[in-house]
């Protein structure tokens, strides 16, 4: 089941999206890239990004949508008036991506589900689920037996010292610190439950 609900400012949200029909997002490393430097070029204007992982056909992210003063049409690319500036600014992410993909492939159409998923994250205890299951997501999916084996999520950079936009420092004070946020990816995760909340 989808979600609709405007992106509103000041708020945490999951947001989530899968290639239509299943399609693979990602072929290749410098996808990977590519999107990420995206994510960077669009999002890092209207939302604060801490926790994310792009696996093969859909990605997860785990962001605060900045305040509503911070979010100035000078402030963000192809800038929509009267309507929702995050939500366009995800859709215009999407869009960007799509477009340089097909293109890579020499396919077309459709790359992404429409509407992309949100879920709204209100306390803190789904806040920490929300990591741990985004980080945990290789896992789930048999790609690795731990979050920090795969490259394309932000395990490493969370208990890393090199500079990173993350908010790594927020992460780590939700968990109490490195060596508790460590401790808690080390546990077994119930996925199940965890996706019956967020309905994906």
């Amino acid at each position: 089941m989808r979600h609709y609900e405007t992106l509103d400012y000041d708020k945490f949200y999951h947001i989530y999206n899968h290639g239509v029909g299943n399609r693979d997002l990602f072929s290749e490393p410098d996808n990977y890239e590519y999107f990420l430097s995206l994510w960077d070029k669009y999002i890092s204007s209207i939302a604060v990004t801490y926790a994310w992982v792009l696996m093969k056909n859909h990605f997860h992210a785990l962001v605060k949508i900045k305040n509503e003063s911070e979010i100035t049409p000078d402030r963000v690319l192809n800038p929509v008036r009267g309507g929702n500036i995050p939500s366009k600014q995800f859709s215009n992410l999407f869009n960007a991506y799509a477009q340089a993909f097909n293109k890579r492939i020499g396919s077309h159409g459709a790359l992404f589900e429409r509407p992309f998923g949100r879920k709204l994250v209100d306390n803190e205890y789904y806040l920490k689920r929300v990591i741990l299951y985004i980080h945990n997501n290789p896992v789930h999916h048999g790609f690795c037996s731990h979050p920090i084996e795969y490259p394309w999520c932000s395990y490493l950079s969370c208990i890393s010292i090199k500079p990173t936009k993350l908010h790594r420092e927020a992460v780590i004070g939700w968990f109490d610190g490195e060596a508790n946020f460590k401790t808690m990816h080390n546990g077994k995760l119930d996925i199940e439950s965890i996706e019956g909340w967020l309905d994906i």
